[in-house]
């Protein structure tokens, strides 16, 4: 593609060099044909893949992915809404997970999720051992948070007044800007997935224009939350890239620019080596 090429040739199939910063292919919906979907994603240009994890009884199988697949790499965690998976042992569990395996390269998906149940006290005692372990393994953490930016922000302003604040990303945002100002100051990286080309995401759209060139990543969080036009369907990696697009049309910046700047920014918060980009 040309410096010029536009976020319009997104969908030609042409193959630029990208990340997704946040997938979930381990879901059963992936079953039947995940052989298609990784030609796809090979097709599309990727060059990584991070897998992430939303209780600890996924690992084993994301890590058999990880074996099947080699610009895999993956997270191990708890998510907000998973809560109820959290054990006596499951720090110990992520742990051992974490240390075993080099293609780990990140705690999570971890969070806090105000939307759909108000345990906070539940979910913040789920979180810090997490964010505690990113500390000690010096491991990004990959944080949903969901109607919850005030007590988000306020976990991880007191954990950097005493040193404990580990680097990460923001992953799925839909914040607003004045929200992601706040968590940029906190060193965290902002992560775009396919709300970014909805029509009515304003804020999400203001945030891809402010956000510093170094500061971003792009992803699917498939099968969740496909781009339009495909909304509605089961999301893939492959289309990261009309994720990239639409950022790259917000930002008034060529797509390979964007694609080139957020796989940047992905090898450097997961230290990702990639080759041929």
């Amino acid at each position: 593609m040309s410096a010029t090429s536009t976020a319009g040739e997104a969908a030609t199939g042409l193959a630029i060099p990208l990340v997704d910063s946040h997938c979930h292919i381990v879901f059963r919906n992936f079953d039947d044909d995940l052989a298609e979907v990784a030609q796809r994603w090979r097709e599309a240009g990727l060059v990584a893949l991070v897998h992430a994890c939303v209780e600890p009884a996924e690992i084993p199988a994301i890590r058999a992915l990880a074996d099947r697949f080699p610009e895999l790499r993956y997270a191990v965690g708890v998510h907000p809404l998973d809560t109820g998976h959290w054990a006596a042992d499951t720090e110990a569990v992520l742990r051992e997970a974490a240390r075993a395996d080099d293609r780990v390269v990140a705690i999570g998906e971890l969070g806090l999720d105000l939307f759909r149940v108000q345990n906070l006290e539940e979910q913040l005692a789920v979180l810090r051992p997490q964010l505690d372990l990113a500390v000690e393994l010096d491991l990004p953490v990959i944080i949903h948070c969901r109607d919850a930016a005030e007590p988000m922000l306020a976990e991880l302003r007191g954990r950097r007044e005493r040193g404990a604040c580990p680097r990460g990303v923001m992953h799925c945002w839909g914040g607003t800007p004045e929200e992601m100002e706040g968590f940029l100051d906190l060193g965290l990286f902002i992560s775009f997935s396919g709300t970014v080309t909805f029509p009515k995401a304003a804020d999400t759209h203001e945030c891809a224009r402010r956000v510093p060139a170094d500061r971003f990543l792009v992803e699917t969080d498939c099968p969740f939350l496909a781009p339009a036009p495909r909304r509605g369907k089961r999301n893939e990696p492959a289309w990261v890239a009309a994720v990239a697009a639409r950022v790259a049309e917000l930002r008034g910046e060529s797509l390979e620019e964007v694609a080139r700047t957020s796989t940047a920014n992905a090898a450097s918060l997961f230290r990702l080596t990639l080759h041929n980009v």
